[in-house]
């Protein structure tokens, strides 16, 4: 620890402690935050999860019974966005990185085009979603427009995700690769993909809390219908809808509220550390195989 004292007559080091004083109160604040949000949603919700909470449908609109499809809804419409999202962000990103002169027009282009589209409001991606899938692809309020509306939304965040951590690959390695006669392609697949892949994976865990997070996007795209979804073209009603509409619209839902947004936490946090053991492991095995 730094001496105060001792730092009083040193302007470097009186610098140096405020920063790192700045730097530990803000983790300590946001820690702190979170740490509030989650002990109230466990005093409040706890009580009410149990297994059948989990596993029958709602009932009296959500102020009894469970919530087993929206928990299927939700995964359902978190699946189709991220099957689509996934392999074009990465194809967008390696196009950007690899395939582009880093700083022309083009590149920039794109890349406004990704910023802006990142800061646009949720409920716009769902007037967009519902005048494009649901009315003029006619799927109708379902999964599937959910899903894909959802990937549009975090298309933006994967690809700056995955273009960052690809063009921090050093030059040496791609320059390393066609001296020995690899072709670029072999290159992306083999080399650099797998270094990116932790950016790849932040890129999936800040899609995913924002996809799992949705509300206003989804209300005008997936539907309110609360019932098990027998497939990617019924209405589903996803747990971030579930807990607006139990808390704006039904009187005594508040219960249920808190438990569904306590599933939701559990969910993200399941979700996300399953892609970060994914991504180790596959790491893991192509540094063994290297």
């Amino acid at each position: 620890m730094l001496d105060v004292a001792a730092a009083a007559d040193n302007p470097h080091a009186i610098r140096d402690f405020s920063l790192r004083a700045f730097v530990f109160l803000s983790a300590l604040l946001i820690a702190g935050v979170f740490s509030w949000l989650l002990a109230d949603i466990l005093w409040h919700g706890i009580g009410r999860i149990d297994w059948a909470f989990l596993t029958t449908p709602p009932k009296s609109a959500g102020r009894a019974g469970g919530i087993a499809p929206i928990i299927v809804s939700t995964l359902l419409i978190l699946l189709v966005a991220m099957v689509v999202a996934v392999p074009l962000g990465l194809a967008t990103a390696v196009l950007l990185s690899e395939y582009t002169r880093q700083g022309g027009a083009k590149v920039r282009a794109v890349g406004l085009s990704l910023d802006v589209l990142a800061g646009v409001p949720s409920i716009v991606f769902g007037l967009f979603g519902n005048a494009f899938f649901c009315v003029w692809l006619g799927l109708g309020f379902s999964i599937l427009s959910g899903g894909l509306t959802l990937a549009c939304m975090i298309l933006p965040i994967l690809i700056r995700t995955i273009e960052s951590g690809l063009r921090m690959v050093p030059d040496e390695w791609r320059l390393g690769g066609a001296a020995l006669g690899i072709s670029r392609s072999t290159i992306i697949r083999h080399v650099l993909i797998p270094v990116a892949l932790p950016a790849l994976v932040a890129g999936l865990m800040l899609g995913i809390g924002r996809a799992m997070a949705e509300t206003a996007a989804l209300i005008f795209t997936s539907g309110y219908v609360d019932r098990m979804p027998g497939s990617l073209f019924d209405s589903g009603r996803a747990i971030s809808v579930h807990i607006y509409d139990l808390t704006m619209n039904v009187a005594g839902g508040d219960k249920s509220a808190y438990a569904s947004a306590l599933v939701l936490i559990v969910l993200l946090i399941a979700i996300n550390s399953a892609a970060m053991w994914l991504a180790n492991r596959a790491l893991t095995r192509k540094v063994t195989a290297s």
